[in-house]
């Protein structure tokens, strides 16, 4: 039931240059969210505020690309979880790239939903953490697309398998501080539960 809650709360906004595919993929989530269309991304300039939680972003549109896009919701400030969906099989430049989530058309009304789900549940994170699943998730990207050897000689996959590294190291330690914490709360008395 608490992922109920969350999708009645949720506002998407869909980017497709294809109208008949951005108008598809906004009539499965209108099931469970609130849904913007935009078939430009000028038009998605327009419509995406504060208010929007979770953009669909098609990376390939004629007036503006979605990494165009991307780029001016970056810098205008506006922090929704951004999710390329899109035909472009993806190359290392996505490794640069401020998105959360990659997803290859096509794509079913389940990958949508499930991913909204999941963007607003990485939401409810710190940014640090939100940082790990979103490099997590390029790293798992870049491994379903390029073999072995391409990917052992690409700098920017090191770059991102290194600071996936870094942020799983910081999180086991705070973990583990948390663990301490809990251990040093249950000794006092009244921490912890009590047999009595």
């Amino acid at each position: 039931m608490q992922k109920r809650v969350e999708t009645e709360e949720a506002t998407v906004l869909v980017v497709d240059d294809e109208q008949d595919i951005a108008d598809l993929y906004s009539t499965w989530l209108l099931t469970a969210h609130n849904v913007r269309t935009a078939h430009s991304g000028t038009e998605a300039l327009q419509v995406v505020d504060a208010s929007v939680d979770v953009v669909f972003l098609d990376r390939q549109m004629p007036d503006m690309s979605g990494d165009e896009v991307l780029d001016t919701i970056a810098e205008r400030g506006i922090d929704p979880a951004v999710v390329m969906v899109t035909a472009v099989d993806p190359d290392f430049d996505i490794v640069e790239m401020p998105f959360d989530e990659y997803l290859t058309k096509p794509v079913n009304r389940e990958d949508l939903l499930d991913i909204v789900s999941e963007m607003l549940v990485r939401t409810t994170y710190d940014d640090q953490v939100q940082e790990y699943f979103a490099v997590a998730s390029k790293k798992a990207t870049l491994e379903t697309q390029k073999n072995t050897a391409q990917l052992e000689a690409n700098d920017e996959y090191r770059t991102v398998s290194e600071r996936l590294e870094e942020l799983r190291e910081t999180a086991d330690s705070t973990a583990a501080e948390i663990d301490d914490f809990e251990a040093v709360f249950q000794e006092f008395p009244g921490g912890g539960l009590s047999s009595d």
